[in-house]
Parts: C-alpha cells; structure tokens; sequence
C-alpha cells in the first residue's frame, strides 16, 4: 500500500489572507496545492485559504471539508501509471454563504484578508461572451442590490465587503480570477464595477480606482471525483477521504504581477508572474480548451465515454492535429520561446493519458459557454483575416447535433434555453442553429462558416460522425 504525505507544517499556525470562492476539484489540484508547497516550504503562512460557498450545490464541498478537517488527499496520475499523492493542509477554512451571509462579510472586511481569488466558472460572471455586457436583469442580481446585509452571489458578497472596507478606511483586497477567460481580470473588474455601479456609483469608482483585478491563466486537467476514484483512494493509499482530488501531473500558472495589497512569494513555486498574460491565456484557450470541446462531441457521437478515449481515435487526434495547425496556431501572439506546435503535440498526449479518466460529459457542461469563450474566437478571428475555419465549423456542427440527442439531455446546461432555441431554428434552416447571437454574434453572415456548419451538420446526420469527419480530412 502506497502511502500519502501529510503536511509538514502545523496548520493551526497557518493564518487566513485567501478567500476562495468556487472550491471545487480545480482549485483543490491547483491553487491550494502551490499554497500548500510554499507553507511546506516554511514561507507565507499568512497566506492561508478560507473556501467560500454561495451556491446550494456547495453545501456537499463544505459537509466534505468539514468531515476532513478541512483536509484532502490529492493524487497525481503520471501517463505511465505511477502516482504522487499528498494530504492538502492550505484550505484552513471552509464557510457556507447560505448558513451565515454575515460571517463571510466578517471575513472579508478584515484586514488579513487579501486576496478574494474565484473559481465560479465561465459562466459565472453573469457576462455575456458576445456583447461583453452585465446582464442586469438577472433575479439573483435585484435581490442583492435590495438585500445588502444578507447577499447571496458573489457580486453582492464582495461588494458589499468593499463597501465595509472603504467606510472604515482598510485598504481594498485583490479579486483574483483564476477562471477559463481570455482577460479573466477585466472580465471579473468589468462584473463587479458594474454590479457596485448599480447599488451606488461612487463606490463603483472606488472599486474602479483602487481594486486591482490581475489576469491569469490556469492550466490542470482534473476530473470529477467518482466512486470509482475513492474507491482506489481507498485501496491504493489507505485513506478514506469523502472528496479526494485525482489529477493530471501537468500544471501551469501564469499570473500578471499586479496585486493591491500584496501576495504570497508564487516564484518560487513554479508561478510565472508576468506583466502581460494575454498570449499565454490564448495559448491554452484556443488550444487546450478548444480541443476539449473539439473532441468532445464527436467523442460522444461516436460512443466514447472518456476523453483519453476520444483523444486516442486516429480520426479524432488527426482533427485536432489539423484544427490547431492551421486555425487556432495562426491566430495566437508570438511568446519568445515559445513552440505552439509542440504545444499542441503535448496536449493530445495530456488528453491520452488512460489513467485520467476524465469524462466527455464533464467537458460537455455548459456547452454554450465554452464553445463561445474558447472555440467561436478562433473562427471570428480567421473571418476577419479571411481565412476559412471548416475544422472550427465542424466542432460547432458536432455539438448542434448532439445537442438534440438524448444525452444531452442528461448534460447540465447553463444557457439552455439559448441551445433549445438554435436547435429548434436548426429545424427550418441549414444553418439555424448559428442565428442565435447570444451564443454565436454575427458568425452566420460569414458564408464561408455558415456552409461548412451546414456541410458537415449535414454529414454527421446522413453519413455519422466517422465518415463526416473522413470527409473533411
């Protein structure tokens, strides 16, 4: 039996100056697990982090959290089937927005807290990906500008903590987002300004002014927890652990260097903190992000269940190889040093590894969202320069036709209203299911995009996934 390392520090002398809201297994694999590494290391033990849940599914992550003493075991699965797997001290905390709005905003406007960093997902910044713009309208959003001592999202939580922290004179923390957005930082200032400018303009500009919001980009393959994953848990390490983290050995982090009331030294655990993160964020978007999706639906047309089965289709890997050499490659910014193609190579061997079981149904979720944030850029870009995306078109494709499958069904979905209505648009008109400009903006004017969605929408339903994908190739 294999053996888990605890931490080497004494956790009751780790202090909180983090709080997280959106701990899930990302996090846990990743921001927690540098944190953890520095407080091995003897430094920045005032770095500790408190998770935040606001939403009601998060009352299963804080009942786990607190059965664990705030504790969990993380395990790493290298591609020849060796493991790493430690116990993870750094989340000393763990409060339930729900069960007392008044404790967090306690938490918030202390001094030591300073950092408010979020994982809440693409679509949770209550943004739109076309238009950019805060979508005002939302129920959640009024109740908050109304119930200002008792929030209950994170625009009305940290707003409120800012306005605390400002009538009593205590410099503003950091919002650090550490979502899968290109110019995740401004996304996140752009969210919050307009939320605090709806509930009082002059602390909107103070927020505006004085909240720095770094961009980021974040990169770790981690798979929803399953049975079967404590079950080896269990067995291979001995430790009954109600919520363990199982991930790839691969991480990335990098960090734009623009903090308002400090940080904790990230160098010298391998965080690259830079001054722009643009080209990075890029990189991995529209090649690691993109390819998630491009493989996903057609994965599962195909009756693939886990994405290192998809990745390991000669059909699927040869699409990918191609999608990214010539569509998303020529849309990206030069890094000094940098090999894009190698890149790519990389990430059809991290999709490969056959010890990450992670499923296509997890990269599925939400599917407008990602499409929209990770995928449409890369076709925007090549219509602007004239250049065709059929690999591109075919994703879209791929997923308009699973979209009307049972399974999807089955598959959360955030904007799906939006999807029902591009399905049944798709019904009447070949290419229908792009004129949804929620989702896709003005991507249907560009015939070249709209008849190759239409060609191979066309190809997956008469010929199936396979042969529609020969085609192409």
């Amino acid at each position: 039996m294999s053996e888990v390392a605890p931490p080497s520090y004494v956790r009751d002398q780790i202090d909180i100056g983090i709080v997280h809201f959106g701990v899930g297994n990302f996090h846990r694999a990743h921001q927690a697990l540098y944190l953890h590494e520095l407080f091995e290391q003897g430094l920045a033990r005032e770095w500790g982090i408190c998770g935040i849940g606001v939403l009601p599914g998060d009352a299963r992550m804080r009942d786990a959290m607190v059965a664990g003493g705030y504790q969990y075991t993380h395990v790493e699965r290298l591609p020849d089937g060796n493991v790493r797997a430690r116990r993870i001290g750094s989340v000393v905390a763990y409060l339930f927005a729900p069960d007392n709005p008044e404790a967090v905003l306690e938490l918030l406007a202390q001094p030591t807290t300073r950092i408010v960093s979020l994982t809440i997902t693409e679509g949770g910044y209550n943004t739109s990906s076309v238009t950019g713009r805060f979508d005002e309208t939302a129920p959640a959003i009024a109740a908050d500008l109304v119930a200002r001592d008792a929030p209950a999202t994170v625009f009305g939580i940290v707003v409120e903590a800012l306005a605390r922290r400002r009538s009593s004179g205590i410099p503003p923390f950091t919002v650090m987002s550490c979502d899968n957005l290109q110019g995740n930082g401004e996304v996140a200032r752009n969210a919050f300004v307009a939320f605090a400018t709806l509930r009082d303009p002059e602390l909107a500009a103070w927020i505006g002014e004085r909240v720095s919001f770094p961009n980021s980009m974040v990169d770790r393959i981690t798979p929803a927890t399953s049975e079967q994953d404590r079950q080896f848990v269990a067995a291979e390490f001995g430790a009954t652990d109600p919520w363990p983290v199982l991930s790839e050995d691969f991480r990335q982090w990098v960090l734009q260097d623009d903090f308002t009331l400090g940080r904790p030294p990230l160098e010298k655990v391998g965080v690259e903190l830079v001054h722009d993160v643009a080209p990075y964020e890029k990189v991995k978007l529209r090649l690691l992000n993109a390819s998630h999706q491009a493989l996903t639906y057609f994965g599962l047309l195909m009756g693939y269940e886990f994405v290192d089965q998809a990745a390991s289709d000669p059909l699927i890997a040869r699409f990918l190889k191609r999608y990214m050499a010539e569509e998303a490659i020529p849309t990206l910014d030069p890094i000094p040093g940098f090999d894009a193609e190698r890149y790519g190579a990389t990430v059809i061997e991290r999709f490969s590894n056959i010890y990450v079981r992670d499923t296509l149904a997890r990269i599925a979720t939400d599917a407008a969202d990602r499409i929209s944030t990770f995928l449409l850029p890369v076709a925007l870009d090549g219509a602007r320069a004239g250049r065709p995306t059929p690999f591109a078109a075919a994703v879209v494709a791929s997923w308009a036709v699973f979209a009307s499958s049972p399974l999807s069904a089955r598959i959360p979905e955030r904007q799906r209203d939006l999807v029902d209505g591009a399905r049944a648009a798709q019904k009447h008109d070949r290419a229908g299911f792009l004129r949804e400009p929620r989702i896709f903006g003005d991507l249907a004017s560009d015939p070249a995009f709209a008849a190759d969605f239409a060609t191979l929408y066309r190809a997956i339903l008469d010929a199936g996934p396979a042969e529609a994908l020969s085609s192409i190739l």
